[in-house]
C-alpha cells in the first residue's frame, strides 16, 4: 500500500476530529477508498469518514484491507504535517510508515494494533428537517450555547433555523433566517430537538474541513451531520438526542 495526499489538511483536520470522540480505529481501504465507521464509548455518537481515491495524487492498494490505529497517535504525527507537505502513508513490517516530505522530510512508524469490535452499520433514518448552511455559521452558533447549558435546541422553522439553549437562570438564542445561503426543506411547520452541548462541540469543528455543512434532524430525533468536499471527502455524524428537561 502506497498513499500519497498533497493536501495535508483533509487527513490531519479529519483524524483530529475524529480523535475527539474515538481512540481506536480501522481503517477500511479498498480500490475507491478508505473510510471509518466507528461509534463512540458512550454510544451517543457515530462518526463515518470517507476519502476518496481522487483526493490522492498517487493511490496504490492491492485488494481490500484493514489497517486499525491508535488515533491519538496518528494524531500526534499528522499535527506535524505543514500545509506545503505533502504525506506519504505506507505499510511496512506491520506498521503505518508516514512520510511528511516538503523543506524536510519527516518519518514515523506506528504498530498497527488489534481491534475488537463488532461491524458498525449505520442507521437507515428518516428526517423531517435539511437544513444546509454556511458551517461556521452553525460553530459560532454552538460556541454562543456553552456559555449557558449542557444541552442545545435546534428549531427549524419554513423561514428560519434558531439555535438556543435555556439554563436554571440563563438563556441564549441565535436565529439565523433561510437566505441564499442557507436551504430549509421540511415537512411540519415547526421541529424542535435537543443534543448534548458537549457534543455538538466536537462536531462542528467540522467547519475547519468544509464550508457548508448538512443537518438532518426530527422532533426528539438523532442529529445527522456531513461535511462534504466534492470527489474528494466526507465527514459525518449521526448524534443521539437529548430528552433532559434543562
Amino acid at each position: 500500500m502506497k498513499l500519497v495526499l498533497a493536501e495535508p489538511r483533509l487527513l490531519k483536520e479529519s483524524v483530529g476530529i475524529i480523535s475527539e470522540l474515538v481512540n481506536e480505529v480501522t481503517f477500511k481501504l479498498d480500490k475507491d477508498k478508505i473510510e471509518i465507521t466507528a461509534m463512540d464509548p458512550a454510544n451517543v455518537a457515530m462518526v463515518m469518514f470517507k476519502m476518496l481515491s481522487s483526493a490522492f495524487v498517487e493511490y496504490d492498494i492491492k485488494g481490500a484491507q484493514d489497517l486499525s490505529v491508535n488515533l491519538d497517535n496518528l494524531n500526534q504525527v499528522l499535527k506535524r504535517a505543514k500545509p506545503s507537505d505533502t504525506i506519504i502513508l505506507e505499510t511496512v513490517d506491520n506498521k503505518l510508515k508516514i512520510t511528511l516530505k516538503g523543506e524536510r522530510t519527516s518519518t514515523f512508524s506506528l504498530s498497527l494494533i488489534d481491534v475488537e469490535e463488532s461491524e458498525q452499520k449505520i442507521p437507515d433514518l428518516k428526517f423531517d428537517v435539511k437544513v444546509e448552511m454556511p458551517s461556521v455559521v452553525l460553530s459560532d452558533a454552538v460556541d454562543d450555547m456553552e456559555i449557558v447549558s449542557e444541552s442545545v435546541a435546534l428549531i427549524a422553522e419554513s423561514n428560519k433555523i434558531t439555535v438556543q439553549s435555556e439554563g436554571r437562570f440563563n438563556a441564549a438564542k441565535v436565529e439565523v433566517p433561510a437566505t441564499e445561503g442557507i436551504i430549509i426543506k421540511m415537512k411540519d411547520s415547526r421541529v424542535l430537538s435537543k443534543y448534548s452541548i458537549e457534543y455538538l462541540k466536537k462536531i462542528v469543528k467540522g467547519s475547519k474541513i468544509a464550508e457548508t455543512v448538512d443537518l438532518n434532524f426530527g422532533r426528539e430525533y438523532p442529529l445527522r451531520a456531513d461535511y462534504k468536499i466534492m470527489d474528494r471527502l466526507m465527514l459525518s455524524f449521526i448524534l443521539a438526542p437529548r430528552v433532559d428537561n434543562d
